[in-house]
């Protein structure tokens, strides 16, 4: 592995040029450039000892041009990294998951600022990684090198800030965030003691002692859909058990005119995603059949359409086609 070269003031070659960001944010309305800037509202200031210098929900974040700002700031107490990444770039999708763990171990030391090109163009058009550290950018690397040489650089540039004073650390705080996805997302009810018991016996793969639940639950609300539809899935479950797709699709294969066959054909179907051949296979062997395989028939149809949603616009269609066969 090739030795890192040490950390220099980057010269951008035009790819991104955060020049002016810097000045910006580290001199106020007034003040010439290079003067000390007083603390704004909003921005970090000087921390007691062992405080944070500010609160993050993670140490990983994404950014646009106007809070790139407010990570200059940032910069004058921790090192911040600059990761500019685009869509079309696999080198750059590749990336983003070692860098973002490499940044998350050093527990706040460092913050990762993550910038879109495709959705901020005027930043750049190449991707590449650059380190602001006390408002300088350092200009890191472009493409996508092997781990050990990204943590190396990242231990220097920690090195490289420590020997500057730029110890600063940030608080990892995401509970915000999670409490307001509880508000969003609220919690689903309890499940009915039958409907909990029968989920209970197909988590332990006993499907006689759900399906024996399933049908107590109906036998007390006749009415009760999620408890029909619950008895249709482990159903298909069974049916299915003990059977190899190989032999299910052989033999549905070699007896076309087997219903039987062409059942259990209809059940794989539709476990395996294939909702409408599942319907379209059972409604074109229904013409051919006696009144007695019709009624089979009619009766498998009306169990896979619970399985699958009575909503379902799938399921529509084929109750559809169903009832013009039926008259």
């Amino acid at each position: 592995m090739a030795e890192t070269p040490p950390l220099n003031p980057a010269s951008l070659y035009g790819a991104v040029d955060l020049s002016s960001l810097v000045q910006r944010a580290n001199t106020p309305a007034g003040q010439e450039p290079g003067a000390p800037a007083a603390g704004a509202p909003g921005q970090p200031t000087q921390p007691a000892a062992g405080e944070p210098v500010a609160t993050l929900p993670d140490v990983v974040v994404d950014a646009d041009e106007q809070t790139l700002e407010q990570f200059m700031q940032l910069s004058q107490f921790l090192p911040v990294i600059v990761e500019m990444h685009a869509a079309w770039s696999s080198d750059a999708q590749a990336l983003s998951p070692v860098l973002a763990n490499i940044v998350r171990s050093a527990e706040g030391r460092i913050v990762l600022v993550r910038v879109d090109l495709d959705a901020h163009p005027q930043l750049g058009q190449q991707p590449q990684v650059i380190a602001i550290i006390g408002g300088r950018p350092l200009q890191l690397f472009s493409g996508n090198p092997p781990q050990e040489q990204i943590t190396q650089i990242v231990g220097e540039i920690l090195q490289v800030a420590a020997q500057q004073g730029l110890t600063g650390h940030v608080a990892v705080d995401a509970a915000p965030e999670a409490e307001a996805e509880a508000q969003a997302e609220p919690a689903a009810p309890p499940l009915p003691p039958l409907h909990a018991e029968a989920f209970e016996a197909l988590e332990r793969g006993d499907y006689p002692a759900a399906i024996d639940a399933y049908e107590r639950a109906l036998a007390e609300r006749p009415a009760d859909d999620e408890a029909r539809a619950g008895l249709a899935q482990v159903q298909l479950l069974v049916r299915l058990q003990g059977k190899t797709l190989e032999e299910i699709r052989q033999r549905g294969a070699a007896n076309a005119d087997d219903l039987d066959a062409q059942l259990d054909v209809a059940d794989l179907d539709l476990s395996g995603g294939h909702i409408d051949d599942a319907f379209d296979r059972l409604l074109t062997l229904f013409p051919k059949l006696d009144a007695e395989g019709k009624t089979t028939v009619r009766e498998r149809l009306l169990d896979l359409f619970l399985v699958v949603g009575v909503a379902d616009p799938r399921v529509g269609a084929a109750r559809a086609r169903l009832t013009n066969l039926l008259f």
